[in-house]
């Protein structure tokens, strides 16, 4: 391809960037009566505007991979205002790598599937133009956050979202439950924001910059341990995450968000709740450098991951289950991230992303599921000869489907402990295909179905990775994984399985008793929720006045 091609490829996928949360910024900046008085005229602006940056996303995703390709950058800077102590500029403008193209892409997705949904859903309500106006510029501020190319205004967007989040969390404010919920979001919000902003200046005061662009290759002369400074932004940062990714102990407000309108639910749950993972992600030049912060994001994720997982068992609503499901999934994805996994991070994200969307927007559909015939098992638990052999099974399907992506112990030894992982969740589906009836027929099909996840999931890492190579600094080999960590990774996943298997043995009130306790999340978000009342407590909003 011709330098002017290429030129005008890059030029093309920079613009398209800058235009899509522009047209949304610009859609929601609608006056608030306009909006009450003509909520189906704003439903459908909304839904127009809402596919049109998806269509500008694809256009940018489409112009960056034809013209130089995954693994370049571009930045395009609007407008910069310089910073006291040195720390930078503060600069309006947009950076477009591939993670940038990909989130973007997605988003935008998710944002115009959850309006076209909503569109419906709001008709007739009297807060119909009002929920959009707001929808709008939540969707707005997701894209922006996605798209900035300076930290500060990174900053900025990342609160900016929780806001208009806020807003329509509180959509029926006359609701207790709603306002508790968005009242404990509001408050670790808060803490994330003052902990991500603190984190944007010490990384400036460090290196003198506020640029993406600029940080990358500041961060590439740093040599030995990293200064206290970025140390300790590191650590801000996986704090920031945390609490985005509503983890253990601070998700309590993501189960109980469930009073909002469920297209609310859609996009917090497919992706703003994402964004703790994508800062991660994006930050990776600092946070590379920083062994604890990575370590100690892995480890608060493998508990959430742990807690979620038995919880969302005992729920009986199907929304509360998929909320439960989400800081599960959420642990998950910070548990790679920490391992120093981004590519596989960002590849979670997506699928994720895409499964809560539906699965939200499909919830009140899903009592079906729930008539389907269900398989009976034949002679009740697994035998100790049906572990063997799952277990057997499983580990040679993970390790040929690594061998055939060229995995690499030596120098992948966290994708190793993902793919043992990937193992064992095979391991329980050829384990329920061994009991079951019929298990030749149903043994050969799980088979196929565990081969073919085994082989989807090395073939998806090695094409992230070949699309992240220049967007993320890789983590240093050496001191990358803890064996101890990953030991209880992998201990934690298989007690995650035995529990399951064990729990539908146990009969009597030791059943009901753990059942009861895990229903209730195990009461720790009582706890957090009489602290907060006492430390910040509720402020009743007015009731939203109708149009």
């Amino acid at each position: 391809m011709s330098a002017t091609a290429l030129t005008l490829s890059s030029s093309v996928s920079t613009a398209a960037t800058l235009a899509a949360p522009v047209i949304l910024w610009l859609a929601g900046a609608v006056q608030r009566a306009a909006a009450d008085r003509n909520g189906a005229q704003m439903a459908k602006l909304a839904t127009t505007v809402a596919w049109s940056a998806f269509a500008l996303a694809l256009v940018a995703f489409a112009s960056y991979a034809a013209g130089p390709g995954f693994g370049s950058a571009e930045t395009l800077q609007l407008f910069a205002l310089p910073l006291p102590f040195g720390i930078g500029d503060f600069a309006v403008g947009v950076f477009v790598n591939a993670v940038t193209v990909i989130m973007l892409t997605l988003v935008s997705l998710v944002g115009a599937v959850v309006t076209t949904y909503a569109r419906t859903y709001m008709a007739g309500d009297a807060g119909e133009g009002h929920f959009h106006k707001w929808l709008l510029l939540t969707l707005a501020a997701i894209l922006t956050l996605i798209v900035s190319s300076n930290l500060l205004m990174f900053a900025l967007a990342w609160m900016a979202t929780s806001l208009n989040l806020h807003r329509l969390l509180l959509f029926y404010p006359e609701r207790p439950a709603a306002q508790m919920a968005a009242h404990k979001k509001f408050v670790f919000s808060r803490i994330g924001d003052a902990s991500l902003f603190i984190a944007v200046l010490l990384i400036g005061a460090s290196v003198h910059t506020l640029d993406f662009a600029m940080l990358f290759a500041a961060m590439e002369t740093i040599e030995g341990p990293l200064p206290a400074a970025l140390q300790t932004a590191a650590w801000l940062i996986a704090l920031a995450a945390i609490l985005k990714c509503a983890q253990f102990p601070f998700h309590g407000w993501l189960i109980q968000v469930m009073e909002a309108p469920t297209p609310v639910s859609a996009l917090l749950h497919a992706g703003i709740v994402n964004a703790g993972a994508f800062l991660v992600i994006r930050m990776s030049p600092v946070m590379s450098a920083s062994g604890p912060a990575l370590d100690a994001l892995a480890v608060v994720g493998l508990v959430t991951l742990a807690i979620a997982s038995l919880v969302m068992l005992t729920q009986t609503s199907i929304k509360v289950s998929l909320a439960w499901s989400t800081s599960a999934q959420m642990g998950f994805m910070l548990l790679e991230a920490g391992l120093g996994l981004y590519s596989l991070a960002l590849l979670h994200l997506v699928a994720h992303s895409l499964y809560k969307a539906h699965a939200f927007l499909a919830s009140g559909s899903s009592v079906d599921g729930f008539r389907a015939p269900a398989l009976r098992f034949k002679g009740g638990a697994p035998q100790p000869w049906h572990w063997l052999v799952a277990f057997q099974g499983a580990i040679l399907l993970a390790l040929l489907a690594g061998l055939a992506f060229g995995v690499d112990p030596t120098h992948q030894p966290a994708l190793i402990i993902t793919g043992a992982i990937v193992a064992i969740a095979t391991a329980q589906l050829l384990l329920q295909a061994l009991v079951l009836e019929d298990n030749a027929k149903l043994l050969i099909r799980a088979t196929a179905i565990g081969a073919f996840v085994c082989f989807a999931y090395f073939g998806l890492h090695a094409l992230f990775e070949h699309a992240l190579i220049g967007s993320v600094r890789p983590v240093e080999t050496a001191g990358a994984l803890d064996l101890g960590l990953g030991l209880a990774i992998m201990a934690v996943f298989i007690g995650l399985i035995m529990l399951q298997h064990l729990f539908t043995r146990i009969r009597g009130p030791l059943r009901q008793a753990i059942q009861v306790h895990l229903y209730n999340g195990l009461y720790v978000d009582v706890l957090v929720t009489r602290l907060i009342v006492r430390l910040w407590p509720v402020r009743r909003p007015a009731p939203r006045a109708a149009a």
